[in-house]
């Protein structure tokens, strides 16, 4: 369970078995609100959900998740491809967790990398 402080983002079912999302708000001090509705857009249409609820999205389905949704998805049924787009984010600062757990693994280079992420950049530009 999650949630970002700047990012939105849409998650996608891009094919597969159903994904499940449960999602609650956040209190005013970031933690998890565990009473009240979670209002979020679906391929355009709102929904509401009573706080926990769980959101199930078929294939080609997604839902939007704004600043402070706190969030956590599975797939149900079998193996689903998931896609993100999402707002430009720092990732080492902007996902909060309810558990803190390790954001990436190490990772042992061995070419130089063409592309960077906001964490790489002490690495490779420093």
């Amino acid at each position: 369970m999650h949630r970002h402080v700047m990012k939105a983002e849409d998650i996608i079912n891009r094919g597969g078995a159903k994904l499940v999302l449960e999602m609650f708000n956040s209190k005013p001090d970031g933690s998890i609100d565990e009473e009240g509705d979670v209002v979020v857009a679906c391929d355009g249409r709102i929904k509401r959900l009573p706080a926990g609820g769980k959101l199930a999205l078929a294939p080609g389905e997604s839902v939007t998740l704004m600043p402070g949704n706190w969030h956590a998805f599975w797939g149900e049924g079998g193996d689903v491809l998931i896609g993100e787009v999402s707002t430009v984010n720092d990732d080492l600062t902007d996902n909060i967790f309810r558990e803190p757990i390790g954001r990436f693994s190490d990772v042992e280079d061995d070419v130089t990398p063409v592309h960077l992420l906001v964490s790489d950049y002490d690495k490779w530009l420093a």
